[in-house]
């Protein structure tokens, strides 16, 4: 029989062939989930030889992965922020990337929270696991990621903190928030085609791109935010790292203070905020 070894090691081969970027990272979390270990342990069998049915089984794997199928999609599960998301082909893929407007959002108090276009739900899932006083409304167009989010609440405890409806951003939303956040899509439809394989064939393009120059969602978002938000309630929403300074515009010209662009962990702008002042109340 044949090593954990050698197997990763033609693994890795076959997928550098295939252009896939980080080959022996991917070889190693494939085998691990083809062996049914956490890919953290997978060095102490590394020596061991593998049954023929568990090498067959990562052979198929990674035959899905030259094709360019994320690993996300393959084993169904993307760890974000502190927990593990389900993740299927009618969902974004949870990135890094993300965890910016997580990590931000949390930096204040906020006790009701509404997720617009939730996809897997990890943002509201994320920040109802750090707040436990916290309740949150997600929205989502598309019927199968509401059903993926509603899953990820069910698996995380959050079911009844977190409640899930099919709603075209607003359209069927009610009540106001301390905090609203978003992750659109913000693709620009000329910036499609140079995107990676995993994105571009495997992604739900009406959750990358609204098509145009895409700010679309920004501007329907800053335009009704306000009739959902408290005095002092914040907006916060993820961006394209050439999108700061003209979603930063549309909130001030909507009426937020203290509008912030915020960079990621790579230094690219990633997220703006704004805080609300409500007019009704305050005038």
């Amino acid at each position: 029989m044949t090593t954990a070894t050698a197997l990763i090691a033609a693994a890795t081969a076959r997928l550098a062939a295939a252009a896939v970027d980080d080959p022996a990272a991917d070889a190693r979390r494939l085998l691990a989930f083809a062996m049914g270990r956490e890919p953290a342990r997978l060095t102490f069998v590394l020596a061991d030889p593998v049954a023929p049915e568990v090498a067959a089984r990562f052979d198929a794997l990674i035959a899905r992965r030259a094709l360019r199928e994320p690993v996300a999609q393959i084993t169904g599960l993307r760890a974000f922020w502190k927990a593990e998301f389900r993740v299927t082909r009618d969902t974004l893929d949870p990135r890094p990337d993300t965890e910016t407007l997580v990590a931000a959002a949390l930096e204040q108090p906020f006790r009701r929270v509404l997720d617009l276009g939730t996809g897997t739900g990890c943002i509201l899932m994320s920040l109802l696991m750090d707040r436990p006083e916290a309740t949150g409304l997600a929205t989502d167009i598309s019927p199968a990621a509401l059903a993926v989010a509603q899953d990820n609440a069910l698996r995380l405890g959050l079911g009844a903190r977190a409640e899930l409806i099919l709603s075209d951003w607003f359209g069927a939303v009610t009540g106001r928030f301390d905090l609203i956040v978003s992750n659109p899509p913000y693709i620009a439809a000329d910036e499609m085609a140079a995107l990676a394989p995993e994105v571009r064939d495997w992604e739900p393009h009406g959750a990358l791109t609204p098509g145009g120059d895409g700010l679309a969602p920004y501007r329907i978002i800053t335009e009704g935010a306000g009739a959902h938000l408290g005095a002092g309630g914040r907006l916060m929403v993820e961006i394209g790292p050439t999108q700061g300074a003209a979603v930063a515009a549309m909130f001030t010209a909507a009426g937020f203070d203290h509008v912030a662009v915020l960079r990621d962990f790579d230094g690219r702008d990633r997220v703006v905020a704004g805080h609300w002042q409500d007019r009704a109340v305050t005038e």
